[in-house]
């Protein structure tokens, strides 16, 4: 017996220096996450090793990355002409060109502009855009979602995909496997399968058990992308489901911010759209990929409202994700925060920024910004809603007006700056959408766009509870503890 246990005691070190070993020669690891982590798996036996392999690498597994480096080495190489060298677009001041090149360089995107834009003026009419926008459709549709419930909204779309597919429409729909668990186990899927849509489903976990070995199971696709023949494309926060999809009692209504683009911004959504694709099933488009330039007639441009506003908005579409140029986002999220002169006002769902962002938002403050953050004041992830809380205080120091949103789950996910420049998306503020989800978001130089969300962003403001340091001194310290130790243990994740 006494020789079993020695075996064993010498096997489990054997293993807690191999994960020591892979700890440290991670790459992109920040050294405070490297130590936690050689921590973890030296003082928690077993355990520890287990949380590691569960979560202490960020891959979705060796041979998806493989194939995906591969088929995108192979088929994608040609097809993103743009350098460094090539001029930005004189529509957009040369004080934002550094933005729009940190964009290109995880692409390939140059901005474009010729683009129009409707910002939907809720999720409800968000839906009724889409599904419009589905029964007009001529060519094809391609629809990506985080989540799609079989809910109202995610039947009325579905149900006009099918009548789509039904005209001869070619319709492509791809959701990720978590996301839209429940959607790929219903009637809803089979009837689009049945009626000739394209089904896929993105990053899909197969056997749990072997998945943990293989890769981790939460890094997700979390972008929202729409493309209708090719000029049409959405960007925001919404996914496929009812405002009160999550317990309505709890919650109240959740809140998004949705955009409706036309142009040639739509391209480029669809060569993020594609790529997914080819991910999930090995299928290339080449026909779609290759329509580098195109024109729109007022007859193409179809009109959810009296009129869309603008006709120029130059845009540029930015992908992110674990198998991407590395901290790819973050770096948006930085260059745009650090270019603010006048004002910088940013919504979002989930904050947790590391600490280049965090450094940034408050050095704008600090340098005399008018400086907003707005975030929920009830969050779906109680984990998100503490470790946030820990960073107040040094944002309030700094000079950042912080407010937490009463009028529902918050969920936008919006920066604008000095009433000219803005981006939504996908993206949070947080490490998960920086180093492990798959994320979409545009970012656009529009003086009239910027205003619109500007004004969205200062609603959200009305209808809440502005944070002062009264507040901050009125927490408990094992509430304070609490808040710290979660945002000590984002870094883990």
């Amino acid at each position: 017996m006494a020789s079993w246990m020695i075996l064993l005691i010498v096997i489990h070190y054997m293993v807690v220096l191999y994960v020591v070993y892979r700890a440290m020669l991670r790459p992109y690891r920040e050294p405070a996450a490297r130590l936690a982590w050689v921590l973890v798996a030296v003082t928690i036996p077993v355990i520890g090793i287990m949380l590691y392999f569960m979560f202490g690498e960020t891959s979705i597994g060796f041979i998806r990355t493989k194939n995906m480096q591969k088929l995108k080495g192979e088929i994608f190489q040609n097809r993103f002409k743009a350098t460094l060298d090539e001029p930005i677009i004189n529509t957009i001041p040369k004080k934002y060109h550094h933005i729009f090149r940190i964009g290109q360089s995880i692409n390939g995107f140059m901005p474009v502009d010729g683009n129009q834009y409707l910002l939907l003026e809720n999720s409800e009419a968000m839906i009724d855009s889409l599904v419009q926008d589905i029964d007009n459709a001529k060519e094809h549709i391609h629809i990506l979602f985080y989540i799609w419930f079989t809910d109202e909204s995610g039947r009325r779309v579905a149900n006009a995909i099918i009548k789509a597919a039904a005209r001869g429409v070619v319709c492509r729909v791809l959701v990720d496997a978590v996301g839209s668990r429940k959607l790929l186990s219903s009637d809803i899927w089979q009837n689009m399968q049945r009626s000739g849509v394209h089904v896929a489903s993105s990053l899909s976990i197969g056997n749990p058990f072997l998945r943990l070995i293989l890769g981790r199971i939460d890094l997700r696709n979390h972008r929202k992308i729409v493309i209708i023949d090719n000029y049409i494309t959405y960007c925001g926060s919404q996914n496929c489901v009812d405002t009160n999809f999550a317990p309505k009692a709890k919650y109240g209504k959740w809140i998004d911010a949705e955009i409706r683009f036309t142009g040639s911004i739509a391209l480029q959504n669809q060569h993020i759209f594609i790529q997914d694709w080819l991910a999930a099933t090995q299928e290339d488009l080449p026909r779609l990929y290759e329509a580098e330039q195109f024109e729109l007639t007022n007859n193409q441009i179809l009109k959810c409202s009296d009129s869309i506003i603008n006709n120029n908005c130059p845009s540029q579409v930015i992908g992110t994700g674990p198998t991407e140029r590395y901290n790819a986002m973050s770096d948006m999220f930085q260059s745009i925060i650090s270019s603010a002169r006048k004002s910088l006002t940013i919504t979002t769902p989930y904050f947790i920024p590391n600490e280049p962002v965090l450094k940034a938002i408050c050095t704008v403050a600090r340098a005399g910004v008018h400086t907003k953050l707005i975030v929920p004041h009830v969050s779906d992830s109680w984990f998100v809603n503490a470790a946030s809380k820990s960073y107040y205080l040094q944002l309030l120091q700094a000079g950042v007006e912080l407010y937490e949103y009463q009028g529902g789950l918050l969920h936008s996910k919006l920066i604008t700056l000095d009433e000219e420049l803005g981006m939504t998306g996908s993206a949070n503020l947080d490490r998960r959408s920086f180093d492990l989800n798959y994320e979409n978001n545009i970012i656009f130089y529009d003086k009239q766009l910027t205003k619109q969300l500007l004004e969205r962003q200062n609603g959200y403001m009305e209808h809440s509870l502005r944070i002062n340091m009264n507040d901050i001194n009125s927490w408990s310290k094992p509430k304070l503890l609490l808040y710290n130790v979660y945002a000590t243990l984002s870094p883990l994740l």
